[in-house]
């Protein structure tokens, strides 16, 4: 029996929204330094991750709560929790994209940006526009378009 490659159930296009889902739902509740990594070219386990900070464990476990309850609005159950009771380091496993909800210091330790330097940080394609933590336009490293002159800037 062959089964069915996890690109076939479901499109890229569903697993990005489920993405901007969580990241949004990640950004109401203040989470810090939310990132989103594409591991879909080094890897084959999972498309994405999404990586985001909270200051306490409370906060570390509302973002993990708040992102669970977005994505069933959708339709979409988390596959597999861990680390919900410690509070130190979340993870939702969603089979085509993974949500790592930690505290900072947890997250310099473990630095999942530094394994992962080789997936592409995708975090602009995904990031509500504005939102606390991420690269201004003016000031992103890599913009996506030509600057602007400066005097046509109101």
């Amino acid at each position: 029996m062959t089964l069915p490659s996890r690109a076939n159930l479901t499109s890229s296009e569903d697993i990005r929204a489920r993405v901007r889902e969580a990241v949004a739902a990640a950004h109401d509740t203040k989470a810090e330094n939310v990132r989103v990594r594409h591991l879909e070219p080094v890897t084959s386990f999972t498309d994405y991750f999404v990586i985001a900070s909270g200051t306490n464990e409370r906060q570390v476990q509302a973002i993990a709560n708040a992102v669970e309850e977005q994505l069933l609005k959708m339709g979409v159950r988390a596959l597999h929790v861990e680390g919900y009771s410690a509070a130190q380091w979340v993870l939702l496993d969603y089979g085509d994209f993974l949500v790592h909800s930690l505290l900072e210091e947890r997250r310099d330790y473990y630095g999942l940006e530094r394994l992962w330097k080789d997936a592409p940080d995708v975090t602009p394609d995904f990031a509500p526009a504005g939102s606390p933590g991420q690269p201004h336009p003016q000031h992103d490293p890599h913009p996506q378009h030509e600057p602007q002159d400066p005097e046509e800037i109101p």
